[in-house]
């Protein structure tokens, strides 16, 4: 069974910096690009961030460039999304992908709110 668990969010300022993580289980994970995928109240699912396997190719959506680094450790099976300078508009729950993109299996995710 595919597992994908973010942890990492909560309350921040604006301007504050906050690192999710993604532990997954139950594939092959360094077989598998992975991606961040997040859902504001009352709007669709958003790409944030993907990286290939091998990390040999990354995307960043264009409000986060220069913000948000996505990075893996295949070694412990996890995901992370450094965001730093965080912004209100950065306000959702944030989800991992076991694929590049919005589709594939996606875990339970974590909450950022970004509020002064």
């Amino acid at each position: 069974e595919v597992q994908l668990q973010a942890s990492g969010g909560g309350l921040v300022q604006p301007g504050g910096s906050l690192r999710l993580s993604c532990a997954a289980s139950g594939f092959t994970f360094d077989s598998h690009d992975m991606s961040w995928v997040r859902q504001a109240p009352g709007k669709g699912p958003e790409l944030v961030a993907a990286i290939a396997k091998g990390s040999v190719t990354k995307y960043l959506e264009g409000s986060v460039q220069g913000r948000f680094t996505i990075s893996r450790d295949d070694a412990v099976n996890t995901l992370y999304l450094q965001m730093n300078n965080l912004k209100s508009e950065d306000t959702a729950v944030y989800y991992c992908t076991n694929v590049w993109g919005r589709g594939g299996s996606r875990g339970q995710g974590t909450e950022v709110t970004v509020s002064s």
